[in-house]
């Protein structure tokens, strides 16, 4: 069975304006991940909150460290979680 996790990224640096949502959705939905990506109010931060496989997460989290190209990440943090269950698909809130 396999290992089925959730987990909180907080992305920052230069992230908003730069694509970073449509990246993180693209990649996300890629490697099978439910959840979400949202700009923080603080205009330098992301969140991703996203399900899935452990494995296919971590892929997830080093994306998020590299962003689209015109993005300069400076951190990414993360909180590991239950799966929860609550997401049937990966979506960008606005």
């Amino acid at each position: 069975m396999a290992d089925l996790v959730s987990v909180r990224a907080i992305a920052q640096g230069r992230v908003q304006g730069v694509l970073f949502r449509f990246f993180v959705a693209e990649k996300a939905k890629e490697l099978g991940l439910t959840g979400y990506v949202r700009n923080l109010h603080t205009r330098n931060g992301v969140e991703v909150q996203a399900e899935g496989e452990r494995e296919r997460l971590n892929e997830l989290i080093t994306h998020l460290k590299l962003g689209p190209p015109e993005a300069k990440v400076q951190r990414v943090v993360t909180s590991w979680s239950k799966y929860s269950g609550l997401y049937r698909s990966f979506n960008i809130k606005y």
